[in-house]
């Protein structure tokens, strides 16, 4: 069973904040106004923070969705199992399960799950323009950043037909496809061989905030080292 991990290469990364766009059009997050935003209910899976690192003199623009943590506390706290770690590592939701409680949102020390205030809208021209692979979620639900495991699932039919094992570059998050800088790299964190899990050994790997103990599978490489 593969534990699926994502390594984040900051001294690669630009800031241009493409994997932000692409995540959004993959996963149906609707567009935030400017209102929206200062009300504190902007509506991203995937933002790029500034952080102040250790020997820089500028602060970092760090990639942060759900960190997918091995021992996330958001599915701890979930009085419905609506939030929990799958099997493979990919911390999941359930939207018909979620109550809106928010008890997840204020346990998840990263900031990442979302409370959905409003219903989804686009604009008329932008309505062809959804992912018809993705669930949209309806007010008063919690939502985050998924690995998109819906492309894990067309992958694992599509070999399935092919009759052949799933390999690593069968199952990649829109994120990770988008990236111009090819700052990002996902795959099993479990299997020796692998890209991801090779980067996630490397001296210049950190975990965010992992003095916390959530065991995070988002792995980021610092800058100029």
């Amino acid at each position: 069973m593969p534990r699926w991990g994502l390594v984040i290469d900051l001294d690669r990364c630009t800031g241009c904040q493409a994997c932000v766009v692409a995540c959004k059009h993959e996963n149906n997050v609707p567009l935030s106004t400017s209102a929206v935003a200062a009300a504190g209910r902007l509506m991203t899976w995937m933002q790029l923070v500034p952080v102040e690192m250790p020997g820089r003199a500028a602060p970092t623009a760090l990639p942060l969705m759900c960190q997918h943590c091995d021992r996330p506390p958001c599915a701890d706290v979930c009085p419905t199992g609506a939030t929990y770690l799958n099997p493979e590592g990919i911390v999941a939701q359930i939207y018909p399960r979620c109550i809106g409680c928010r008890y997840c949102t204020n346990a998840c020390p990263y900031g990442v799950k979302l409370f959905n205030w409003t219903a989804p809208e686009w604009p008329e021209s932008m309505a062809g323009m959804q992912n018809p692979d993705v669930s949209l979620r309806p007010t008063g639900v919690v939502e985050k950043c998924t690995f998109c495991h819906h492309r894990l699932m067309q992958a694992r039919e599509q070999v399935a037909a092919e009759g052949r094992e799933l390999a690593a570059e069968d199952y990649v998050p829109a994120c990770v496809q988008t990236c111009p800088a090819e700052a990002m790299s996902f795959g099993d964190l479990d299997d020796p061989h692998s890209e991801v899990a090779s980067l996630a050994s490397s001296p210049r790997a950190f975990r965010w905030m992992e003095e916390l103990g959530t065991k995070p599978k988002v792995v980021y490489l610092r800058e100029g080292e």
